[in-house]
């Protein structure tokens, strides 16, 4: 054996090369592949935002169109026979989706956690607004119901405003920290409470159907704050025993429901709209009798343009062009989900979740009562019928759910 020798700065400085440049040798084939998966997730996350965020807006803006051709074609009747220019109620509604538009688009561009800060002033002024209108001279009556607001400049339905406030105050509460939802004193009760003074003021105009929506996107809202199920299944108990309390204690609505089971029991009464709306969607057939060609408007449906423009749609479009209108309620549903799940956070989920409670159950309600499966509530079908305030106020909410669209987490997280 050799005996080793001292060893040279020179020799200590060549061992600690070859040292390092040994392990630099085997990092590229490691390292390569995790720096190559790392780059494409971004890739992969922007492309289903991407998806999402397109999805949601060419059904919203498909529904907002085919609204705008079929208002001009269900209201050409109306608007002769009150003010004597076949485009009077067209042009309101072209002017409400021209503001709609704008406020869909400044809701794109804006952070949805802005909107947190409007949570107490919306439900404070939507409250006001209510109360206005038992202020003569302020609150409109029409059909019975006072459910316009007049100050002069513009009237509007503080309803629907009271919706998108309801979900601004329940998004904002449920997403605080530190809140208990299994604390039915820290979380039920303060949006149950928004939720009944809202329902209180909105029924005295009346408006059983808007008072519906308010509970069903109040219950689901919870659900997805992760409120116990035992809870929510006995509020929704009582709430379902409230709105039958409330139908059957009244003639016409307890003869509406009744209706439902048995048109025929009254047809030149209470069944009158509902047996005309069924005519109109089976006169249609397939691909229907062809835009401008339906008799429907012509008087034969009443509210053919407002409330029961679905008949007119079925009965020109046919079962086709009605089928696709249930297919984009329907998708809006899907993909808004899935907006919820992959929300960036709680508040996110909350106002997407929200947000596609409100639009598919308001389309769900109004579909119904068009085809006779549910009775008549009187509520808009969203983003087509004619309807200034129920339009803006839906393509403002669809514009807070493309913001957050555009800011969802990857599926694999």
């Amino acid at each position: 054996m050799r005996a080793a020798g001292p060893v040279t700065p020179q020799a200590r400085a060549s061992r600690s090369r070859a040292s390092q440049s040994r392990p630099s040798q085997s990092r590229p084939s490691q390292a390569r592949p995790s720096r190559a998966k790392a780059a494409a997730r971004p890739s992969v996350a922007a492309g289903q935002r991407s998806l999402l965020f397109i999805s949601l807006l060419v059904m919203v803006s498909t529904l907002v169109v085919l609204g705008l051709v079929m208002v001009l074609s269900a209201s050409a009747v109306v608007s002769i026979k009150h003010s004597g220019n076949a485009w009077s109620e067209f042009n309101r509604q072209a002017r409400s989706a021209a503001a709609g538009l704008v406020l869909m688009f400044v809701a794109i561009r804006i952070d949805y956690h802005h909107w947190r800060t409007l949570a107490v002033p919306a439900v404070v002024g939507s409250l006001m607004a209510l109360a206005l209108l038992a202020v003569p001279g302020l609150g409109i009556n029409q059909n019975n119901a006072t459910r316009w607001l007049d100050i002069g400049v513009i009237s509007f339905q503080p309803s629907e405003v009271a919706k998108l406030a309801l979900l601004f105050f329940a998004a904002d509460f449920l997403s605080r920290p530190r809140r208990d939802v299994r604390n039915a004193r820290s979380t039920l009760v303060p949006v149950l409470a928004c939720t009944a003074l809202f329902a209180v003021l909105i029924m005295l105009q009346p408006h059983f159907g808007n008072t519906l929506i308010l509970g069903v996107i109040a219950l689901t809202m919870l659900f997805w704050a992760g409120t116990p199920i035992r809870l929510l299944s006995a509020t929704a108990f009582v709430g379902v025993s409230l709105a039958g309390l409330v139908v059957w204690s009244t003639a016409w609505r307890r003869q509406r429901l009744l209706s439902v089971f048995d048109p025929w029991s009254d047809p030149g009464g209470d069944s009158f709209q509902l047996l005309q709306s069924l005519h109109a969607i089976t006169v249609g057939g397939i691909r229907g009798t062809g835009i401008g060609d339906g008799l429907a408007k012509w008087g034969f449906v009443p509210f053919a343009h407002s409330d029961f423009i679905f008949a007119v749609i079925a009965e020109e479009l046919g079962i086709l062009g009605a089928g696709a209108v249930i297919l984009l309620y329907l998708g809006i549903g899907v993909v808004g989900s899935v907006v919820a799940v992959r929300a960036p956070d709680r508040l996110g989920m909350l106002l997407a979740a929200g947000i596609t409670t409100w639009i598919f159950a308001q389309a769900s309600l109004n579909l119904g009562s068009v085809m006779g499966l549910l009775p008549t509530v009187g509520v808009t079908l969203p983003l087509v019928s004619h309807g200034g305030t129920s339009l803006v106020m839906m393509m403002v909410t669809a514009g807070i759910l493309l913001n957050v669209a555009r800011q969802t987490r990857r599926s694999d997280r």
